[in-house]
């Protein structure tokens, strides 16, 4: 029974996917979700949670360690943007009964929620994220374009912040 139901919300997921840009010479996910976003560039607002699922498949056997990492690529410069730990870690934030360590072509989803910081300037960045295993090796890439805005009116974040919880 929870194979089924887990079959169908990857069914679904799928259907709502984003569409998203493929890293240069690194492993592309099987999809990935943005909430409110099928058509990048995606609009964010600061102060808000930015809700993404990233579903992939393990690229070796016995991975213990995974860890997300963004950089935005801003007049053509790559910012790094360092994450909270709570949402780095990509193991604890494994959906849909997962944990690691996984194994090659394991498939997983991995829910990632983004901090807009109210400090980040209204422009148009290119978004890349990257999932790591312990030795530094890309298991995913994908590159998002994300336009920031202005904070959210109070119903967008009444949305956000009971969606930062639940997945999607």
């Amino acid at each position: 029974m929870l194979r089924i139901v887990v079959t169908l919300a990857l069914i679904l997921a799928t259907v709502n996917a984003t569409n998203v840009q493929q890293c240069k010479n690194k492993p592309f996910p099987l999809d990935v979700n943005i909430k409110d976003c099928e058509e990048p560039p995606c609009v964010v607002y600061k102060g808000t949670i930015a809700v993404m699922e990233v579903h992939f498949l393990g690229n070796n056997n016995n991975i213990k360690s995974i860890t997300a990492t963004t950089t935005a690529k801003v007049l053509g410069m790559n910012l790094p943007y360092a994450l909270p730990d709570e949402v780095s870690d990509v193991c604890r934030n494994l959906l849909y009964g997962a944990i690691c360590p996984i194994d090659k072509d394991e498939d997983v989803t991995y829910q990632f929620n983004f901090y807009v910081e109210p400090s980040f300037p209204e422009i148009t960045a290119d978004v890349t994220v990257t999932l790591n295993d312990a030795q530094n090796e890309p298991i995913t890439c994908f590159v998002v374009s994300c336009k920031i805005r202005k904070g959210a009116t109070a119903a967008q974040m009444d949305g956000y912040l009971l969606d930062w919880t639940n997945p999607l």
